[in-house]
C-alpha cells in the first residue's frame, strides 16, 4: 500500500465531496479511489467516512485525519516545489501591494537590490493603505501592517512595527507633557483614519470622545501628513516608528508616555498559496526576510 497515494485519495474525496469527482481530479477510476480509501481505513484500524447513496460524512476520526493529512500533502508539495526551484530562475512580473508611507520611505533601496539579484523579475508596485483582495485584484504579494487574523492566506512576518505616541517639543512646552493617559483628554489628537480598532491601545481611547478628539486635532488617511503636522506643532499623534523614527532621532518629535507604548504590530508579507509557489514570489519573500534588521534600522534612535 502506498500511504501517500491512499492519503491523497482520501483528502481528494473529502475535498470534492464524492468518489466520482475525486477520481476525475486524480485521473483514476472511482473503483480504485474507493479501494485506496478502504486500504487507508484498514491500515488505520478505524472508519474515516460513512458512505450513503447521496452523501459522504466524515467520522470524528476522519475529521481529525483529514486536517493533518491535508497539511502533510501541502508540505510534500512545497518541498518538491522548493527542490524544483533550485533549477528554475525567478522570472516574470511580480505584482506587489504595499502601504503608502512604508513603501515611499523604505522599499526603494530594497527593490533595487532585489532586482540586481533577480534581473529576470520585473516589479509592479502599487501603493495603497486599504486592505486589498490579493486574488480578486491580481497581486502576488501584499505587505500588511497590524495584528493579522487567521485566514486562508499565507503570511510571513518580516519585521516588528512599533506604535509610538509623540509630539513636537514646542507643542509640549505650550500645552504641557502628559504624565498619565488621563492627561491626553485635553490635547489635540492627529488621528490616522485607517487605524485598526483592535490594535488601538488604551491610551488612544483617552484621546477620543464619541469618535473624535476631545480638544481638537485632525484626521488623515496618511501617516506622513500626520507626522509632519505633529512636527509643526499641531498636536499629538500615534504613528509607527518607521514613519516617526527619523523625526524623533533628529529631535523634531518627542516620545510621550513611553510606559504605555502598545504591543508592537508586525509587517507581514501575505500571499495566496503555499503549494507550488512561484519562484518569483518565494525569492522576494526570502529576500525581504531579515533585510530591515533586528531590530529594524528605523528603531535605532534614543528614547
Amino acid at each position: 500500500m502506498d500511504r501517500i497515494e491512499t492519503m491523497r485519495a482520501f483528502v481528494t474525496v473529502v475535498n470534492e465531496g464524492s468518489f466520482t469527482l475525486a477520481a476525475d481530479r486524480l485521473d483514476l477510476s472511482p473503483q480504485l479511489v474507493s479501494k485506496y480509501v478502504s486500504q487507508l481505513e484498514q491500515h488505520l484500524g478505524t472508519r474515516l467516512l460513512n458512505r450513503t447513496t447521496r452523501r459522504l460524512h466524515l467520522t470524528e476520526a476522519g475529521t481529525r485525519y483529514h486536517l493533518r493529512a491535508q497539511q502533510v500533502l501541502n508540505d510534500i508539495e512545497e518541498l518538491e516545489s522548493q527542490v524544483g526551484d533550485l533549477h528554475t530562475e525567478a522570472r516574470g512580473l511580480l505584482r506587489i501591494s504595499a502601504p503608502v508611507s512604508f513603501a515611499i520611505r523604505h522599499m526603494a533601496p530594497m527593490l533595487s537590490e532585489f532586482h540586481k539579484a533577480h534581473p529576470a523579475v520585473s516589479i509592479d508596485l502599487q501603493l495603497n493603505d486599504r486592505k486589498v483582495d490579493i486574488l480578486e485584484e491580481g497581486f502576488d504579494i501584499a505587505l500588511r501592517i497590524g495584528h493579522l487574523k487567521s485566514s486562508s492566506l499565507v503570511a510571513r512576518k518580516i519585521a516588528p512595527v512599533r506604535l509610538i505616541m509623540c509630539a513636537s517639543p514646542d507643542y509640549l512646552h505650550e500645552r504641557g507633557t502628559p504624565q498619565k493617559p488621563e492627561d491626553l483628554k485635553n490635547h489635540d489628537y492627529l488621528r490616522y483614519s485607517y487605524m485598526d480598532p483592535d490594535a488601538i491601545p488604551e491610551v488612544h481611547k483617552w484621546l477620543m470622545q464619541d469618535g473624535k478628539s476631545s480638544a481638537g486635532g485632525m484626521i488623515s488617511n496618511n501617516g506622513d501628513v500626520l507626522v509632519e503636522a505633529a512636527i509643526a506643532g499641531a498636536g499629538i499623534t500615534l504613528q509607527p516608528s518607521f514613519i516617526s523614527g527619523s523625526a524623533i532621532r533628529d529631535g523634531h518629535l518627542k516620545i510621550i508616555l513611553p510606559d504605555y507604548e502598545p504591543e508592537p504590530m508586525g509587517l507581514y508579507a501575505v500571499y495566496a498559496h503555499r503549494q507550488l509557489l512561484a519562484s518569483k514570489v518565494r525569492s522576494f519573500v526570502d529576500f525581504m526576510d531579515g533585510y530591515f534588521g533586528n531590530p529594524p534600522y528605523w528603531d535605532k534612535f534614543e528614547l
